[in-house]
């Protein structure tokens, strides 16, 4: 629950609202409910174990996100893009991330650069 809360609240940008909903286990109940609060204080989260990081989503809870894509789609043409990432494991979802923020980086860094040169070729002409 702590991994969850801290990664809506990167979506959200830190706007996030809790609802607690009613159980039968308080046990679990009171630890869900540390958990989203010590990520809410930003308190530090113990890392995942590497197993953890490289095991593949439960298949009933891969089959609900497959057919949730599949309704939603016609109202959100944005979630089709995961449609073949919804089966991924932590691991494999972060080095997508990160080779796709590295090309953005380095094709921005392109444009900056371009930009830069014909600035300065103006300057040096006039």
């Amino acid at each position: 629950f702590q991994y969850l809360t801290k990664e809506l609240m990167s979506l959200a940008k830190g706007r996030v609202i809790l609802a607690l909903e009613g159980g039968h286990n308080m046990t679990a109940i009171c630890d869900a409910s540390e958990a989203c609060f010590n990520a809410l204080l930003g308190n530090e989260l113990e890392p995942l174990p590497q197993e953890v990081q490289l095991q593949k989503p439960n298949a009933n809870a891969v089959a609900s996100l497959e057919k949730t894509i599949e309704i939603q789609r016609k109202y959100w043409k944005s979630v089709q893009q995961y449609a073949s990432e919804v089966d991924w494991s932590l691991k494999d979802a972060q080095n997508l991330e990160r080779k796709e923020t590295e090309t953005v980086t380095a094709m921005a860094s392109l444009s900056v650069d371009t930009k830069q040169r014909h600035s300065e070729s103006r300057l040096a002409i006039t």
